[in-house]
């Protein structure tokens, strides 16, 4: 697992990469817990390049959502691959948090940008 973080206004870029399972899941929690409690009240998960997510990646969002929800902040998900995103789907997760085509479109969306 690969990862980088880019804040914009406010707005947390989590950019991960590889698979995000069981081994890598505690790193990922603890890492976007700090940020976030740093001042980021938005968070945008860029999945571009996940490859693979079991139940520990989906632990890892819903437990952001609440955090982030909790400080009056939005989430979303960008550019999941189909396997990715078949999860998200499957574990009802897209019923919560938005998914978004692009990190550009996600970030627009929390501006209050119109997208499409």
């Amino acid at each position: 697992m690969k990862e980088s973080y880019t804040v914009i206004n406010k707005t947390l870029i989590a950019s991960l990469s590889g698979e995000l399972d069981q081994h890598s899941a505690v790193q990922v929690r603890a890492e976007l817990d700090r940020r976030i409690k740093e001042g980021c009240n938005n968070l945008v998960f860029d999945f571009k390049r996940l490859e693979f997510m079991d139940s520990s990646g989906i632990g890892v969002i819903i437990g952001r959502y609440k955090l982030v929800m909790a400080l009056g902040g939005a989430i979303c998900i960008a550019c999941p691959k189909p396997q990715v995103e078949r999860i998200i789907h499957l574990a009802t997760i897209d019923r919560l948090i938005p998914i978004y085509k692009s990190v550009d479109d996600a970030l627009k969306s929390m501006r209050g940008d119109r997208v499409g």
